[in-house]
């Protein structure tokens, strides 16, 4: 018998069934169990684990093997080399666990995942089971402000979380419960509803879930396809939106699954017309987990899960805050927006706190906004930014579209017809994509980058700072007595400058030219450096920049795509 302060790794279920599917072959509970047993040997001692496994299997049975180890898992935002180096301020990372040897870990040690020979798992494999207390994930926001924040979780709040969800979903559903039910996602499992409604919802829900994650629309029907009804698609608003407007066929499904913004009930109503389930959103945040749902074709009123409450109050400084309580939840947790409480169960969800903005002494939210935007039929995608500058007295907003068949006298009739005229743009800005996360997410951070580099001219150019630091290994070399840095590696971190920018960097394309450069003072040991960069207009798509120490230049140049990208 298992002890209560103990909770399993698998729910209740029968072990020969499928608890995942792989390019459309099943693996059984029981398979799982034999590669976690496995698996748990192969790792270093010590931790926590950073789990940047791709595959969601891969990834599941990594998380196991690092509890069975008595481990925590980091799950970072992503595998980049800033993000990775930034893992030590939140805390020291012993490895990371990958399923692909071409990713890199730079200064983390890292164990393979390997895909290995089917055995036949032994039939009286026991299921682990782990302390409710055990810290068995930290889940870490993007850092976009600076270092990643942790949010820790115990194995009793991750198994609290899914069997009040379980409970509602199948009730939703009218089903006594989550068994014979395949996930398909194309929400990346780091991600805090990825790892909720995927491969936690099979372990601890008894639903089985497919290892990919399908991106482009093609791969999603193909996902779909692959495993049997009934089948749930886990996505985001606007990874929906772009699989409707593709046109293409879809498996039926019975369930979606939608989080991290609010759908409009026209999409909703869409994708229930579309692939014949029923449209579930999610509620929640890092911090909480899933706290709510709401039917979007049913009714625009949340209703918590299980006996969560929500009480509005002030923060110290009196602003208005709605904070979440009780049932799983370990202590009351405040949720960055703004609510309308029908009562302690049940609410409106009215925008993001942040989300405010004010023009002419009228207020509303970009949230608001890009839901009307995004309504127009003819746009893809859009967002609303407010820039820093300022016209006639008065902050004008500027929208930013991928709307092909649309111009911009068209989409500013539209928003006429649906938004106030102060809020309306005076510029209407198109491009082909924007620079989302993973899940979905435009990030302020991303936006602002984007929208400043598409709307660069001579006058405003996108402007970065670089600290050079006094022991740049070049110095040593460059030269005894009278150090400077070489100007092969101060063009080389300007095009580095440009990569962290990500409608410059596509604007050259992932090979650039150098056209020119001018070398005209040096730079020296512990210089902050300015870098103006200049995309320019007309067919060549190049990128003139500028690089100033205080106000003197240090070097210009030019670079120019080597293969000519369309606007």
């Amino acid at each position: 018998m298992i002890s209560k302060s103990l909770l399993p790794l698998i729910a209740d279920r029968d072990l020969d069934q499928p608890i995942a599917w792989r390019a459309g072959v099943p693996v059984s509970a029981r398979e799982f169990l034999a590669d976690v047993a496995r698996f748990a040997p192969e790792l270093r001692d010590g931790g926590p684990v950073v789990n940047l496994c791709v595959d969601r299997y891969a990834f599941a049975v990594s998380l196991a093997a690092a509890l069975v180890r008595g481990e925590t898992s980091f799950l970072p935002p992503d595998a980049r080399p800033d993000t990775l180096a930034r893992l030590h301020e939140v805390g020291d990372p012993a490895f990371a666990v990958v399923d692909d040897a071409a990713i890199e870990t730079p200064g983390l040690p890292s164990v393979l995942f390997e895909k290995r020979t089917a055995v036949d798992p032994s039939p009286d494999a026991a299921t682990p089971a782990f302390d409710r207390d055990m810290h068995a994930v930290s889940l870490l926001t993007s850092g976009s402000t600076g270092a990643p924040q942790p949010h820790a979780k115990t194995w009793g709040t991750l198994v609290g979380n899914i069997t009040t969800a379980v409970r509602r979903l199948s009730s939703l559903l009218d089903r006594p419960s989550l068994a014979g039910l395949t996930l398909v996602a194309t929400v990346p499992v780091q991600h805090s509803y990825g790892l909720e409604s995927s491969a936690l919802l099979a372990l601890l829900g008894g639903a089985a879930f497919d290892s990919g994650r399908p991106f482009f629309p093609a791969d999603v029907a193909k996902a779909l396809a692959s495993v049997p009804q009934p089948r749930a698609l886990v996505t985001t608003p606007f990874h929906l939106k772009t699989l409707l407007l593709s046109g293409i066929e879809l498996p039926p499904v019975d369930l979606i699954l939608s989080a991290t913004a609010p759908l409009s009930p026209q999409l909703a109503a869409h994708a229930e017309q579309a692939l014949g389930g029923k449209l579930i959103e999610i509620y929640g945040s890092t911090e909480s987990g899933q706290v709510a749902t709401r039917r979007p074709t049913q009714s625009e009123v949340w209703e918590t899960f299980g006996d969560i409450r929500v009480h509005r109050e002030q923060d110290e400084a009196g602003n208005e805050r709605f904070v979440f309580f009780g049932d799983f939840i370990s202590e009351p947790t405040p949720m960055a927006d703004i609510l309308e409480l029908v009562d302690d169960h049940r609410f409106r969800l009215l925008g993001r706190a942040n989300d405010l903005i004010h023009v002419a002494g009228r207020r509303s939210s970009l949230g608001y906004l890009n839901h009307h935007l995004n309504s127009i039929p003819g746009v893809v995608d859009g967002a609303f930014w407010l820039p820093d500058d300022v016209v006639d007295g008065v902050v004008r907003p500027v929208a930013f579209v991928v709307a092909p068949t649309l111009d911009a006298h068209a989409i500013i009739a539209a928003l006429r017809e649906r938004i106030e005229a102060v809020f309306v743009p005076r510029r209407v800005v198109h491009v082909n994509a924007f620079p989302r996360e993973g899940t979905g997410k435009l990030t302020a951070r991303s936006l602002r980058e984007f929208a400043l580099a598409h709307l660069a001219t001579d006058t405003t150019p996108v402007q970065l700072t670089l600290d050079v630091p006094e022991d740049h290994p070049a110095f040593a070399g460059h030269f005894p007595g009278q150090p400077l840095l070489p100007g092969a590696l101060l063009v080389a971190e300007v095009l580095e400058a440009v990569r962290g920018v990500p409608a410059l960097s596509t604007r050259l394309g992932p090979t650039p030219t150098l056209a020119a450069a001018k070398f005209l003072s040096p730079v020296r040991p512990g210089t902050t450096l300015a870098i103006d960069l200049v995309p320019e207009t007309g067919a060549s798509r190049g990128l003139r920049f500028e690089v100033r120490c205080g106000d003197v230049v240090a070097a210009s140049g030019r670079w120019t795509p080597s293969v000519a990208i369309a606007s």
